[in-house]
């Protein structure tokens, strides 16, 4: 299942530097993992947010779930999701 993710990142003013740094550097392999493992096949930044638009390819909700999750930054972020069908006009959906 395809699923369009918006995620929203809103780190707190007073966040201690040093944990700041740690939880960036932690986002950011555990979103590499999640890629590399093909559940996260694109990521986009939102110009001028913190926030990035993605697309997620996973078999449920509940998996979906698991991976936004498992983020270090997830409970610093608003995220909205939106469960994506095939277009019948699509052209790469054709035969």
């Amino acid at each position: 299942m395809l699923f369009h993710v918006r995620m929203d990142v809103s780190l707190p003013h007073d966040l201690d530097p040093g944990r700041r740094t740690e939880l960036i550097a932690a986002e950011k392999d555990r979103a590499l993992e999640l890629q590399k493992l093909g559940v996260w096949p694109h990521l986009w930044r939102v110009v001028g947010q913190y926030s990035n638009i993605s697309i997620f390819d996973v078999p449920s909700n509940d998996e979906l779930h698991a991976c936004l999750s498992s983020l270090p930054l997830w409970e610093f972020m608003t995220v909205e999701v939106t469960p994506l069908a095939t277009h019948p006009s699509d052209l790469a959906a054709q035969p």
